[in-house]
């Protein structure tokens, strides 16, 4: 079995949101977001209600979301950015019935049950493959990007493990899978 790879290319990031996007697949497109924005595995993002992220007095979204981790079971707060804001709220307007205590990713199949991972994986996989992207992308790809382009921009490694919620820096440097042409890049940068 592969390990998940993140998407290291940005182009190939905003064509998978692009994807989604042009299909007018709303809450795929906002599930695709959170994922590449909150560094939470999937199972923590199917878990979330909108009364977890959204605050219907004001009509406006919370600036964290604050839950415990299945995983893990530690309580993590994860701030929410504008491109997740802008995702989720897109994804709302469509939604015939609204209610705080609906799972944000809700199953089609009238049930009130969020999507499962299963079928979070098959919708990734589905763009993945009608996009030609040939890296090992899955939904536990979705917070490997995370990490890996906040490490690019120059995000400290403790910083990410403490994100991440790892127990050790060898876990953390696994998930930003740095390879051969990220050492190469820094080579060619360092000409003293």
């Amino acid at each position: 079995m592969s390990t998940s790879q993140p998407l290291k290319n940005k182009e190939d990031i905003q064509r998978l949101k692009d994807y989604f996007y042009n299909k007018m697949e709303y809450r795929n497109y906002a599930l695709i977001t959170v994922g590449l924005n909150t560094a939470l595995r999937i199972s923590d993002i199917l878990s979330m209600k909108w009364e977890d992220v959204y605050n219907v007095e004001k009509q406006d979204f919370y600036t964290h979301v604050y839950l415990t981790e299945q995983k893990t079971q530690k309580d993590t707060i994860i701030f929410l950015n504008q491109s997740v804001k802008s995702a989720l709220q897109l994804y709302r307007k469509t939604l015939h019935s609204f209610h705080q205590e609906d799972y944000i990713f809700h199953s089609r199949k009238g049930e009130q049950k969020p999507i499962s991972r299963v079928q979070a994986f098959r919708i990734i996989k589905k763009a993945v493959d009608a996009l030609g992207i040939e890296e090992h992308i899955s939904c536990h790809s979705l917070r490997k990007t995370f990490g890996y382009q906040a490490w690019k921009e120059g995000t400290e490694p403790a910083l990410l493990m403490t994100i991440f919620n790892h127990s050790s820096y060898a876990i953390t440097k696994r998930y930003l899978c740095i390879d051969q042409d990220d050492k190469d890049q820094l080579f060619s940068r360092i000409n003293l």
